[in-house]
């Protein structure tokens, strides 16, 4: 039983979903990462800032720096669904825990690798 050239393109096209997805122990996986710098190549839209430490909430000039980053993030936001959106991706983490995207990504592989396999020639039949 052979894999056709459809077969084998699914079985690529797979590899390389898993491959960008799969998380690292630290951080954001390879397709996080590229979906966070392609709604922002130029990095060009604000993030909102964290919240003030304990202490700095009395640093007039800290408080300052923080709303105004804030309401340029605000005004950005309230600027329309798209910006919103891309607002929302540039700062997004992989969906699920590293261990369940894992787990996930496993099984999709093998799905994908048995249906190919079980249809032979990757074009559907036996």
């Amino acid at each position: 039983m052979t894999v056709g050239r459809i077969g084998h393109r699914l079985l690529f096209a797979t590899t390389l979903v898993i491959i960008g997805a799969w998380p690292p122990a630290e951080g954001r996986s390879l397709l996080m990462k590229g979906i966070n710098w392609a709604v922002d190549p130029g990095n060009r839209l604000p993030v909102l800032p964290p919240q003030l430490g304990f202490g700095l909430s009395d640093d007039v000039a800290a408080v300052e720096l923080r709303d105004a980053m804030v309401r340029r993030y605000d005004e950005a936001y309230d600027r329309d669904a798209l910006t919103r959106r891309r607002l929302e991706l540039k700062v997004a983490r992989d969906p699920f825990e590293p261990t369940t995207t894992r787990q996930l990504l496993l099984v999709l592989g093998a799905v994908v690798a048995f249906s190919v396999v079980r249809t032979g020639n990757g074009k559907g039949g036996n």
